[in-house]
């Protein structure tokens, strides 16, 4: 009897097709996952189903667990919720967050799954991945009490970050956007937000998650003297313009790249990329929650990464978008 599931898989530039294929199974230190929910995180995936990986870094740019090699024939993604079916008693039946895409069931290390806490909902634990990358820009930045920082841009990536670095207890923290809409959420979840023009300046740091050439004029603008910009976007194969001009060097203004395949520079020593990501995950309080905005089934993805890629009007609303899998979706066959 052979058993069958589903994965998404990026087939060529902007084509997913799902596909069902044998059930993996486990190897020694190896679970089986059941996949509760996965999550699409706009800005990387899109790039990814765009085929923009630049093709020098695409081992650097690889999902942890991910099926295949960029650019094409790829299975992505990296935000997943599971339920642990088989691997060490201790771990079977409970839910797990991996960096793990968007595939019914799939086989880790043991030692890649992090437990959810009970009073975590699986929405919010996808979120963990997304924390993990402000989590260890804000370690790049070394921000603590008292500092005066902003982020520049209020999706998904950036939000998240505005939230931790909330938790630092900054002595001034803005989320700037061009955006009315993602301004009034920020708001909403207690956080200052402001336009690109009405931004404090004097920033010890300001972290930039926005994607616009513009969006890194303004954060080098409102950076104070010998402060940082940590550059949290990836262009993909795009080529912005950074402004090192005017009063650049006479500030001593640093740019800072932040990437979560490595553990920040000033706790590399210190924190495993393993524990950076439990971290993460028990950093999420309710607020988080609101992030999630929208839920498409597996079958749908093809159409939901085509939407996001020619950015749909629906689209411009959501920040983490949930991917919902059928309970027990394993197909017998003779």
């Amino acid at each position: 009897m052979t058993s069958f599931t589903h994965e998404l898989w990026i087939e060529a530039p902007s084509s997913a097709r799902v596909r069902e294929v044998p059930t993996p199974e486990p190897g020694a230190d190896e679970v089986l996952l059941e996949t509760q929910l996965s999550g699409i995180s706009p800005g990387t995936e899109t790039v990814v189903y765009r085929g923009e990986v630049p093709e020098s870094v695409a081992p650097l740019m690889a999902a942890p667990h991910q099926l295949g090699d960029l650019p094409f024939p790829v299975s992505h993604g990296y935000l997943n919720v599971a339920v642990v079916r088989q691997g060490p008693a201790e771990l079977v039946g409970k839910r797990v967050f991996t960096l793990t895409g968007h595939r019914a069931h799939a086989v880790v290390p043991t030692e890649a799954c992090h437990v959810v806490p009970e009073h975590i909902p699986s929405e919010r634990a996808l979120l963990a991945g997304i924390a993990e990358v402000g989590l260890n820009a804000i370690w790049e930045a070394q921000t603590t009490l008292g500092d005066r920082v902003a982020v520049v841009g209020a999706g998904l990536v950036g939000l998240v970050t505005a939230l931790l670095l909330s938790q630092v207890t900054p002595a001034r923290l803005q989320v700037v956007d061009i955006d009315p809409t993602r301004r009034a959420l920020a708001a909403e979840l207690g956080l200052e937000s402001v336009s690109p023009d009405d931004a404090a300046k004097d920033n010890d740091a300001v972290f930039h998650t926005s994607a616009a050439p513009a969006g890194l004029r303004r954060a080098l603008e409102i950076t104070g003297d010998d402060g940082a910009v940590v550059e949290m976007s990836w262009y993909g194969t795009r080529e912005p313009a950074v402004p090192l001009g005017v009063d650049f060097h006479a500030r001593r203004l640093r740019i800072i790249g932040a990437q979560v395949g490595q553990v920040a520079v000033p706790k590399r020593l210190r924190r495993s990329r393993a524990e950076r990501l439990g971290a993460s995950l028990y950093l999420l309080d309710s607020r988080f929650d609101a992030l999630v905005t929208g839920r498409s089934s597996l079958e749908d993805l093809p159409s939901v990464f085509e939407d996001f890629a020619r950015k749909a009007d629906w689209t411009r609303s959501q920040l983490l978008h949930a991917v919902t899998y059928t309970p027990y979706q394993m197909q017998g066959a003779v």
